[in-house]
Order: structure tokens, then C-alpha cells, then sequence
């Protein structure tokens, strides 16, 4: 490998602007998976299957992201990659509104269209998302990965609330014609943001650190092989097979607990809408506490001395089975919510989510770079795939087992203790596949970094 003095690593500017960029994203989609979900469902009277459907296609498109990762790895720039994919994904998003629109007069060729738009969603997120995720696992230096990682999370969550509450308001009272013209000025701003935040990005940063790039050999090799020999070459790392297993169990524990756990509330513990609403928010709360508490862990202030990111990988994972166990106990438990706290409960599930979230994404980072200079897409693109297919299937796999346990048990209470027990098993298995990864060894007199190298049992780090 080889160092370019021009290809420096990123300070907290360039990541504050990467944050942006990620904010912009969730803000197209948002809309497209929440706002006109309800018009379809409410406005339209259309069946709730369409647009679960059309949410799901988004995310079985993104099985691209492997092939998107790739091209940016091949190209060697990912600004190219951020841009068209944010474009592709406004596009979409307008063409969404107009399918939407269109469904009222024609419900055939307007769900056709929504099919098209959403697809062309899907590939905008994966073009975007992996390129994006591709250029910090390169520029941002290890010991910025976890805080870097929560900021630019958390960046995209003050992008879902505040287009949500904007839009929300901007549409209200709702027409077609106010519909379509939020869509495209939503569509457009973002590009535009986006534009200026891509702007000089990779032509270099505040620090002086140098960053790998591939030697001229290596460089040659990259540019002739093709997307099928990259991907056999990432999938042959031991490191990155057992990585996605994780992120694929992980994501689907906790996905698969989103649609069951208020219509829990409600049904076992009489909430009311507004009280299920306020539990969902409650739950989204101790996420951000997980989260923050990663990457205050992981910062240089702390020097791991709080654990590393296996750990808290590991750890976020087995709280999260504990918390699920919580829920099967409260399921069983005849006594009221008020003795048993369930807020408390759901609370503490969602800290420890959010604290194995943030810690596999500062993993996913780091890993990304092990593989050699000239990966770090096409392995993202994979973690990103599996990501997506667990997003895709946890929201099926909650609901379809909550009713299969209906059918079976018969009673409420056996059938939501069942379906979060299967959640705290899946939970579990996820801390079981992390343990295969572990720190690598220290050097001497070293102290251990949050995000120090981590290898197979058995294997060698890169």
C-alpha cells in the first residue's frame, strides 16, 4: 500500500457535512415510507397491503448495494456515487407523490408507477447510503468511528422528525396539488444540500494524517476485475461472512419488534393510541441514550477504558435478549403496568439497541478498511444488503408470527410472550456470532482502543 498526503483523513467539518448529506436521505425517505402510507391507506381508502408492500420492494432492491459499492470502489471517488444516488432518490420520491396522486383516478397504473418509484428509491438509498458509509469507513480516523458514527446517525433521525413535522404541516389540509409541490421542492433542496456538502469533499480535509490508497499494481488489478471476482474475494474473508451473519440476526431481532410492540401495549396492557404512540417514543428515546453512551466510549477522552466495541457489540445485544425476556414477563404477568413498569422496560430495550447498533456500525467501518484499500464499498454494500434484507423481512417475520401464535395459542398473552421470546433468541444468537470476534493482540505497553483490530478466532488480522 501506498499513502497520498492529498487523501488526508476527515476532521469533524467533512463528517458534520457526510451528516447532512445522511439527513437529507432520510428526509425523501421518510415521506415516501410514512407520509403517503397514510394518504394511500386513509385518504384513498386503499388496502394497508399496497404500500407494505412497495416499503418492502425499497428494501429488496437495496440488494444492489453490493454492486453500488463495488462501482465506487472501482471509480476510486464516492462523491459521484452520493450525488447520482441522491438525485435517483429525489426522482423517485416526486414520482412517488405523483403515483400516489395518480392512484385516486387510476389505482392499476398509479400502483404500477408507485412500483417504479419505489424501486428507483431503493437503488438512490443504496447508491447514496453505501458510497456515503464506503467514504468514512476510508477518511475518518479510528478513534472518530463510534462518535462519527452516532453524529451521523443521529443527523438522520433530526432529519426524519423535522421534514416529518414540516412536511406534516406544509400539507395540511391535504390536497394533490399541495402534495406534489412539497415533493419537489423536498426533492430539489436536498439535491441542492447535498450538492454543496459534496462540494471539494474529497479533495482533502483538516488533518494531516495520510490515508491508504492502492499502489499502482494494486490499482491495475482493481480496475480489471470484475463485480462477481470482488464480491467471491469479500465473501472468502472469514471476518466479513461472520460480520454479516451478525448484522443480518441483529437487525432482524430488532426489526421484527417495531410492529408488534404497540398493538402489545394496546391489547395486553389496554394503552390507548396516544399512550402506544408515546411508549413507541419512549423506546426511540433510550436508543439515542444507547447511542450517545457508545460513542462517549469511544472517544479519545475515555481510551477504551469504558470497553471495546466487541463489547459493547456483544453486551447491547444480550441486554436486548434480557429486555425481550422483560416483555415475555410482562405478556404472562396479570399484574398491571403500573406494578410491572413496562415503560421502564421498553426504555431499557431500546438503550440497549441503540448501544449494539452504534457499536456495529463504528465495526462496520473499521472492517470495511481490513480487506486492503479498494473494498471498502463493495463491503459495505454487503453489510448493507444484509441490513436491508433484515429490514425488509423483520417487519414480515414479527407480524406473520404474532398471528401464527394467535391462530396456535389462542390467547393474547401466550401469543406475544412466544413471538418475544423468538426475538430474545435471535437477540441472543447475535452476541454468540459477535464472540467469534474478538480484539486482536495489544502491543506492548499499547493501552487498547475502543475500536481496536478484530479477528476470527484462529485467524489473523489485516
Amino acid at each position: 500500500m501506498s499513502t497520498n498526503s492529498s487523501a488526508s483523513m476527515f476532521g469533524w467539518f467533512q463528517i458534520v457535512r457526510l451528516g447532512l448529506i445522511q439527513a437529507c436521505l432520510g428526509a425523501v425517505v421518510v415521506v415516501t415510507t410514512s407520509t403517503l402510507n397514510r394518504i394511500m391507506v386513509v385518504e384513498l381508502a386503499l388496502p394497508a397491503l399496497l404500500p407494505g408492500f412497495l416499503v418492502a420492494w425499497h428494501y429488496a432492491v437495496q440488494m444492489v448495494r453490493p454492486r453500488m459499492g463495488f462501482g465506487a470502489d472501482k471509480g476510486r471517488r464516492s462523491t459521484p456515487w452520493m450525488m447520482g444516488g441522491m438525485l435517483v432518490l429525489g426522482a423517485g420520491g416526486f414520482m412517488a407523490a405523483w403515483a400516489t396522486v395518480w392512484m385516486a383516478s387510476e389505482p392499476f397504473y398509479g400502483a404500477l408507477m408507485a412500483w417504479f418509484s419505489f424501486s428507483l428509491i431503493g437503488l438512490g438509498v443504496s447508491a447514496c447510503g453505501t458510497s456515503l458509509l464506503a467514504l468514512m469507513a476510508k477518511r475518518v480516523p479510528d478513534e472518530r468511528r463510534a462518535p462519527a458514527a452516532t453524529a451521523v446517525w443521529l443527523m438522520m433521525i433530526v432529519g426524519f422528525a423535522v421534514t416529518a413535522g414540516v412536511v406534516g404541516k406544509l400539507i395540511d389540509p391535504y390536497s394533490p396539488q399541495v402534495l406534489l409541490q412539497v415533493s419537489a421542492g423536498l426533492s430539489v433542496v436536498t439535491a441542492i444540500i447535498t450538492a454543496v456538502c459534496l462540494w471539494g469533499l474529497e479533495k482533502g480535509s483538516g488533518s494531516t494524517q495520510a490515508v491508504e490508497v492502492p499502489t499502482h499494481e494494486s490499482n491495475e488489478r482493481l480496475q480489471k476485475q470484475d463485480f462477481k471476482a470482488a464480491f467471491k474475494e469479500v465473501w472468502a474473508d472469514p471476518a466479513a461472512r461472520t460480520f454479516t451473519v451478525f448484522v443480518f440476526m441483529s437487525m432482524l431481532a430488532y426489526n421484527a419488534q417495531d410492529l408488534i410492540l404497540e398493538p402489545f401495549a394496546g391489547a395486553v396492557h389496554g394503552f390507548t393510541p396516544g399512550q402506544t404512540t408515546q411508549l413507541s417514543g419512549w423506546h426511540h428515546m433510550g436508543v439515542l441514550i444507547g447511542m450517545l453512551a457508545v460513542a462517549g466510549a469511544g472517544s479519545r477522552w475515555m481510551a477504551g477504558r469504558l470497553g471495546s466495541v466487541q463489547a459493547w457489540m456483544v453486551g447491547g445485544c444480550l441486554f436486548s435478549a434480557l429486555a425481550t425476556l422483560g416483555l415475555v414477563s410482562s405478556a404472562l404477568s396479570a399484574v398491571s403496568p403500573e406494578v410491572l413498569p413496562l415503560k421502564a422496560n421498553v426504555v431499557f430495550l431500546g438503550v440497549a439497541n441503540g448501544a449494539f447498533s452504534i457499536a456495529a456500525i463504528a465495526t462496520m467501518m473499521r472492517l470495511a478498511g481490513e480487506g486492503g484499500a479498494g473494498r471498502e464499498g463493495t463491503r459495505m454494500g454487503l453489510w448493507g444488503a444484509a441490513q436491508a434484507a433484515a429490514f425488509g423481512l423483520g417487519g414480515l417475520l414479527g407480524t406473520a408470527a404474532s398471528d401464527l401464535a394467535h391462530a396456535l395459542l389462542g390467547e393474547q398473552r401466550a401469543a406475544y410472550a412466544a413471538v418475544f421470546a423468538l426475538q430474545g433468541l435471535m437477540f441472543a444468537v447475535s452476541a454468540v456470532v459477535a464472540l467469534r470476534l474478538r480484539p486482536g493482540p495489544a502491543a506492548p505497553r499499547t493501552p487498547m482502543r475502543f475500536d481496536s483490530p478484530v479477528m476470527l478466532k484462529g485467524g489473523s488480522s489485516s
